[in-house]
């Protein structure tokens, strides 16, 4: 059985909706799915949250599914000490650039035979708790917000920040890295994109932009640069921050960029917090594909029935996953030496939800 700590943490969320894919559902040798929750029988002391938003195809973003999870865990393992209990934002950097160095060389074997696998990456956005820490990793533009009790308000803090081009600071970045390029961001069709190609910064995958080596033929013309390069364009490595949870903490809110084009990080918190926990990310969802047919002037309704190929030109790919904390809970476990849990929304698929 799962143990009771855990199901005290999952059970007002225990039952899942799903539209679309998932990934993981059939568990394996190390570890038993039901619905989307993935879990081991012997006492998890950690918890494990990714976000994998596909682009370009969804190859990065399975890739990274399967394999980012076991990277952190076998990193985890090996630098455990009794001062950082084996988790740090230098475990999670090396697990994001292992993924990385290994879907690079996927690339490379795919290469002459499957050359557009060159232009497909993922953003990925990762939480952990652990040892009443909680750790946020990101590379891309997913976004993670927390809910916080203040003054018996719920209010919204985010935990992270996205790496798009859209953003002065990010450009501000780019341009620092790459001083001797006067076009490492563009402006094109009224929206800035690096190298004119693409809006995010940071991912893994992308290798078109990572190596010159994969930005020749055979790949497609579209993605190709004038120009060779001597480094690389994107980056993969996570913008990571740790902090502390306090009782005040209430409930974690990790989404891809989908559900923040619709709705601000305020209106998510108020959502959770005042929606019943079971199906609240499905609440979520709704209330952006709400939004979303709003702005184009028909009715949900209506949206809901264009067939999903067809409306991504409505609304991008939304995957949402809500963990709702238990201070006491969390500050009981005095380290992280144990396994890790696993809750993953897949990328790519038009409304992922997780509670």
């Amino acid at each position: 059985m799962v143990s009771n700590t855990l199901m005290r943490i999952v059970a007002p969320c225990w039952k899942p909706s799903v539209e679309g894919d998932s990934s993981n559902r059939g568990g394996d040798a190390s570890g038993r799915a039901d619905g989307l929750l993935w879990y081991k029988d012997s006492g998890p002391q950690g918890t494990f949250v990714g976000i994998y938003d596909g682009h370009g195809g969804p190859e990065a973003a399975r890739f990274v599914n399967q394999h980012l999870f076991e990277n952190i865990k076998t990193i985890h393992g090996a630098e455990f000490t009794s001062e950082t209990h084996g988790m740090s934002a230098d475990v999670i950097n090396k697990a994001f650039l292992a993924t990385e160095e290994a879907f690079l060389s996927l690339v490379q074997q795919q290469w002459q035979d499957k050359p557009q696998i060159a232009s497909v990456g993922s953003c990925c956005l990762v939480g952990i708790v652990c040892s009443g820490h909680l750790y946020i990793a990101n590379a891309g533009d997913s976004r993670a917000v927390l809910g916080r009790l203040d003054n018996k308000e719920v209010k919204a803090v985010q935990l992270s920040y996205e790496h798009n081009a859209s953003i002065e600071s990010v450009r501000e970045e780019l341009q620092s890295l790459h001083p001797d390029d006067p076009h490492i961001v563009v402006l094109k069709h009224k929206v800035w994109r690096v190298k004119g190609l693409i809006q995010i910064s940071r991912s893994i995958g992308d290798a078109y932009l990572k190596r010159a080596e994969f930005n020749r033929e055979p790949l497609l013309a579209k993605f190709r640069l004038p120009e060779s390069f001597n480094k690389p364009i994107l980056k993969a490595e996570p913008t990571i921050s740790e902090q502390k949870l306090d009782p005040e903490d209430q409930f974690l809110i990790f989404a891809s960029d989908g559900l923040w084009e619709h709705l601000n990080n305020q209106e998510a918190v108020d959502i959770v917090n005042n929606c019943p926990r079971n199906g609240v990310a499905r609440k979520l969802l709704k209330a952006a594909l709400r939004e979303a047919a709003k702005k184009r002037e028909m009715r949900y309704s209506d949206l809901k029935k264009i067939d999903r190929g067809v409306r991504r030109h409505f609304h991008d790919d939304i995957t949402v996953i809500v963990l709702f904390l238990d201070s006491n809970l969390i500050s009981s476990s005095s380290s992280c030496r144990g396994p890790l849990i696993s809750i993953r929304g897949g990328g790519g698929t038009p409304g992922n939800f997780i509670t």
